[in-house]
């Protein structure tokens, strides 16, 4: 994967959802955990 892509906030909110699941198989989660540390980081709120 090149440096410049990143999952997709669809992508990202769907691999979280197989994550949450029980019933979600070990090859499953190990695809949706790829996906999301290739999702960009949320920014937080900076402190003034």
């Amino acid at each position: 994967m090149a440096r410049n892509e990143k999952t997709s906030k669809s992508v990202a909110s769907k691999a979280a959802k197989i994550l949450r699941n029980p019933k979600s198989t070990k090859a499953q989660k190990s695809v949706a955990a790829s996906a999301l540390t290739q999702a960009p980081n949320k920014p937080k709120g900076r402190k003034k």
